[in-house]
């Protein structure tokens, strides 16, 4: 197959910008709920636990349906799967905001995680097709820093429309931009250029094409794609990274920082929006260095930057009486490091995967972010629970620090595994030697 010229730059740049912002509005729904935590648990009547449920029962779907996903966009490409997923999310926030019980809002939540799943491998995807291979770490961790943007959405104007207005009107208008965006995805992306008939990518230095795909067959796929120690070197760095941010911004952030800490929203929303702003300006740096070390990047970059966010928490732990305001600036800056650095899980996944198991990798990788934020964000609520503060009127401050003490087993356990398959990866590679039985 010959060379092909590179795509147009003033067209992909649009659909990327599209998707990009498609991807925005996802994360924003998915983190809907974290600025009105204490209050989706008075209108619901809910302790910590089943508060925890919906998030994690939003995660574990997102989670499950990597691989699906994957395999879809190989059959359909992104444009179709990418649009589904906004009308899921859609469907999912108007259920969320008519739902009569706690049930109902649970079910819809997992509506919403369905379609959530679909999105940013589809922007992937829009990226390896539409943008030369050198692009793409770059272009993975701009499309990660603008998403973040999202998360300023679900922090600010979702509190102050859902006190001016209602649950109901605070939702429904979730549901209603949903529906403009499934158009406006529809109406731009195209799954690949118009000069090739097939998902490719290629390498403008070379004129190497790929095709981008994964194996026909999931179970061949992922037993493919996992039996390469590259590749699980991916999923426990996406794993470790950024569960512990996650689950702050997603659930237990605004609560801890309002009832436990005893900010005022005010002062816990910028403390969030910190978080934001510290993860944008970590994407650059972060990318330029695991694009400039690659042989290095768990030592360098993964695993101080478990160490970092570890060591603050503690600080904030350990803090006799409540933390001063720099402290929890710092918190939220540690642990803006997190999503940065599990970009680089997908930098790990790309080199050592053939092009034909690209989505089946990718899959696994984005997986193990959400199986930890799930399991986090779990444990947190369980542990609040079991001290008897899983409501708003019972939260304390030292009951958050217990539950947040759940964190610990999952980064120890991810470290340990990073170690593990960074050594079987490199003597892979050729780089270190078998160690000898004596």
């Amino acid at each position: 197959m010959p060379p092909i010229p590179s795509p147009p730059r003033a067209r992909a740049w649009i659909i990327w910008t599209v998707g990009v912002a498609a991807y925005t509005f996802a994360v924003a729904n998915r983190t809907s709920l974290s600025a009105v935590g204490v209050d989706a648990a008075n209108y619901f009547q809910t302790d910590a636990s089943t508060l925890s449920m919906f998030a994690v029962l939003q995660l574990a779907v997102y989670g499950a349906m990597q691989i699906p996903v994957g395999l879809l966009l190989d059959r359909h490409g992104a444009r179709p799967i990418m649009a589904i997923g906004m009308v899921l999310m859609a469907l999912g926030q108007l259920i969320v905001a008519i739902s009569p019980n706690v049930a109902v809002a649970i079910g819809a939540r997992m509506l919403l995680g369905l379609g959530d799943a679909a999105v940013f491998p589809s922007v992937l995807r829009l990226i390896a097709t539409w943008f030369p291979a050198q692009r793409a770490p770059v272009m993975v961790q701009l499309t990660g820093i603008v998403g973040q943007l999202g998360q300023v959405v679900a922090i600010v104007p979702v509190v102050a429309l859902l006190h001016l207005t209602s649950w109901t009107v605070t939702f429904g208008a979730f549901a209603a931009l949903g529906i403009l965006f499934t158009i406006l995805v529809w109406l731009v992306i195209r799954n690949h250029p118009p000069e090739v008939a097939a998902d490719v990518s290629v390498n403008t230095e070379t004129g190497a094409i790929q095709t981008v795909t994964s194996a026909i067959d999931t179970r061949v796929g992922i037993r493919a794609a996992w039996s390469h120690p590259g590749t699980r070197l991916a999923f426990w760095s996406h794993f470790t990274t950024p569960f512990a941010g996650a689950a702050f911004m997603m659930l237990w952030g605004l609560p801890f920082l309002t009832v436990g800490e005893g900010r005022a929203i005010g002062e816990a929303a910028a403390i969030m929006i910190v978080y934001v702003v510290a993860g944008m300006a970590f994407g650059p740096i972060i990318g330029a260095l695991s694009a400039k070390m690659p042989l290095r990047r768990s030592h360098a970059l993964v695993l101080p930057t478990i160490a970092i966010q570890a060591a603050v928490w503690f600080v904030v732990i350990l803090w006799p009486g409540t933390a001063p305001l720099w402290v929890l600036v710092a918190l939220a800056i540690a642990l803006a490091t997190g999503g940065p650095a599990s970009m680089i899980a997908f930098d790990h996944a790309r080199a050592h995967n053939p092009s034909h198991r690209l989505s089946s990798a990718t899959g696994v990788t984005n997986s193990g972010g959400f199986l930890s934020a799930l399991l986090a964000i779990l444990f947190i609520g369980l542990a609040l629970d079991l001290q008897g503060a899983g409501t708003p009127e019972t939260y304390t401050l030292d009951a958050f620090r217990i539950a947040f003490l759940t964190q610990v087993p999952l980064w120890l356990i991810g470290t340990v595994f990073i170690l593990v398959e960074r050594r079987k990866t490199r003597i892979r590679m050729g780089i270190h030697q078998p160690r000898r039985p004596r």
